[in-house]
């Protein structure tokens, strides 16, 4: 008996001394979503409409692939929890279910993912324990906690394909507390993504020795955007920047910006990173063929192409849709709610150009909600309408887009004046004649709604103060400040109470910041009061206490608008024709 173990336990010994040190060729693919943005289903809960692009969608992709290759990974890459809603749902209303996206994730059967800035904004409630039941790990290195420096996620994950050790480092972009209020990320501090990958590449090759090194970044690719550039410590878009100053990545898998990317870039070792990147809601879905040759731990050769694959070519998942039957019901349920009435149809549209109806009821409710002496909003939706009638729980995703907080801060007049200045900066061209443009468009674009320079999102008009915005004027000199609503004067050296979005009021965009130079520390002493929910959750509250509701301009079509007329119009119906004629 001895004998056999012994003989037996030499056999095994030398099989597996055989396969360390035979050469083996071994073909992986690995696929990846990002930006879902609750976009689960091929159904639109906002406008009541299918969609032709959706994770159901995705999955339809990734199972084809996986009946071609056993080999596969499967990677998401962040902002699930927040969007259409059907993550808002599972989010705030139904909290006692195992989260939707959790279910879909396991389902699906992820092998890892990353924490996106949207994630966070639900709150510690909410990310804590939607990401404790996923059946995969969720990384974000450098997330850390403030009070040891350790990952407050995963850093990285390990995946073992056919004798092919994989890590996974996954990251975040760095950006979220100039977005969000500090009691939402509590207790975790967002570092430098390049400083961050120099010492988990490191970390990676010391303690695990793998084949493959792969990069999941929530995080963008131009790292020019929005005023930084290659050497912003903390830079939003630091995907290209980690690629090439840290060699060590075979590919990068990244997100974030909702853009279309695929290419190879250089590092500084001369090697080549392949970096891709799917855009949102399930659009496309990336997909990257590793071909490696490997001998024990030794990497012998190895190929890697990457490309992206359209789900609208596709149909929605059949068995995806039967699982989650259930939940699409009780979201279709709760979207359907009637909860008032207008009196007239209101659109985005014309915020753009001008004071709005779709604005000033944003504007009213805030300084209703706040009492404040001014409040600031943007158009959230590029191209959104409310219509005449009834009102639903599906048209508050409409009225307002994100689950920001409202806040009420404390600015003098000339903060007020330098914070539009800055917004219209962003917002309209210089015009010397009515042949120019109003707005600030991009030199090249494809598409309408990317013909905009800046993003619409960071486009402020003020209300609780009659001004203009003189559009032949150089940027800094355009907004001229005429009264309060009730006619009282401006005053630069006043002290006023503003109603603003924890967006805008903790730094986003830079309006505060850049704007009216008022630091991130002394931000923080300027905020009065904040709310303990989501904006959308006051606006709807007001609007079932009001049941019917008249949409108006606050105060008549001298509210605020463009001059002078003699340019401003022409050019208003031009660009008006330019973003939306093509649309509807």
């Amino acid at each position: 008996m001895k004998k056999h173990f012994k003989s037996l336990l030499i056999t095994v010994t030398f099989g597996l001394l055989l396969s360390c040190s035979r050469e083996q060729n071994v073909e992986i693919t690995v696929m990846h979503t990002s930006d879902i943005h609750g976009a689960f289903f091929p159904y639109d809960f906002i406008n009541n409409k299918p969609m032709d692009r959706s994770l159901s969608h995705a999955y339809s992709v990734i199972q084809q692939e996986r009946k071609l290759n056993k080999n596969l990974i499967l990677l998401d890459n962040g902002d699930i929890l927040q969007g259409q809603p059907a993550a808002y749902y599972y989010n705030f209303i139904d909290t006692g279910s195992v989260h939707l996206a959790a279910q879909i994730i396991n389902f699906m059967k992820y092998d890892a993912a990353s924490v996106g800035n949207h994630d966070i904004e639900t709150g510690h409630d909410v990310y804590d324990k939607v990401f404790a039941e996923y059946n995969c790990p969720v990384l974000a290195a450098n997330a850390v906690r403030t009070s040891d420096g350790k990952p407050y996620f995963e850093p990285y994950a390990i995946i073992r394909r056919k004798g092919v050790k994989i890590a996974v480092l996954g990251m975040i972009t760095p950006g979220i507390p100039k977005w969000l209020p500090n009691s939402i990320w509590e207790g975790i501090e967002f570092r430098d993504m390049v400083e961050t990958a120099e010492y988990w590449i490191k970390e990676i090759r010391s303690r695990e020795n793998p084949h493959l090194i792969l990069g999941l970044f929530h995080s963008g690719y131009d790292f020019n955007r929005e005023g930084e550039n290659a050497d912003t410590y903390n830079n939003e878009n630091a995907s290209v920047l980690v690629a090439q100053k840290v060699p060590g990545f075979d590919a990068i898998f990244i997100g974030h910006d909702h853009d279309k990317f695929c290419k190879k870039i250089c590092n500084t070792a001369g090697d080549s990173v392949l970096i891709i990147d799917p855009q949102n809601e399930g659009k496309l879905v990336s997909k990257v063929r590793i071909n490696i040759k490997i001998k024990g731990s030794k990497v012998i050769e190895k190929k890697i192409n990457g490309n992206l694959i359209e789900t609208k070519n596709f149909e929605p998942d059949s068995s995806f849709i039967a699982e989650f039957k259930p939940n699409f019901d009780a979201v279709k349920r709760f979207v359907s709610r009637p909860i008032g009435k207008f009196t007239k149809s209101v659109s985005t549209r014309n915020s753009f150009f001008g004071a709005s109806e779709f604005i000033d009821l944003i504007h009213r409710i805030q300084m209703d909600i706040t009492q404040a002496d001014v409040s600031f909003t943007a158009p959230l939706s590029f191209d959104a309408e409310i219509s005449e009638g009834d009102v639903y729980v599906s048209d508050m995703f409409k009225l307002y887009r994100y689950e920001n907080l409202l806040y009420t801060m404390q600015l003098t007049g000339k903060e007020i004046k330098d914070f539009l200045e800055y917004s219209y900066s962003l917002w309209t061209n210089r015009m010397q004649t009515s042949a120019d443009d109003i707005l600030l468009f991009r030199e090249t674009g494809n598409n309408r709604n990317g013909l905009l320079k800046n993003p619409y999102y960071n486009f402020d008009a003020a209300a609780g103060i009659i001004y203009t915005v003189d559009v032949t004027k150089p940027s800094g000199e355009k907004v001229n400040i005429k009264s309060m609503y009730n006619g009282d004067k401006f005053d630069f050296d006043k002290t006023y109470k503003a109603a603003i979005n924890s967006y805008r009021g903790n730094g986003g965009g830079g309006h505060l910041t850049e704007g009216a130079k008022i630091s991130k520390d002394e931000l923080n002493k300027r905020i009065m009061f904040s709310t303990s929910k989501d904006l959308r959750y006051f606006l709807m509250q007001w609007i079932e206490r009001q049941q019917q509701v008249e949409p108006a301009l606050l105060h008549g079509n001298d509210e605020w608008k463009f001059i002078p007329e003699t340019l401003a119009k022409p050019a208003i119906m031009r660009n008006y024709k330019l973003l939306f004629d093509d649309k509807k």
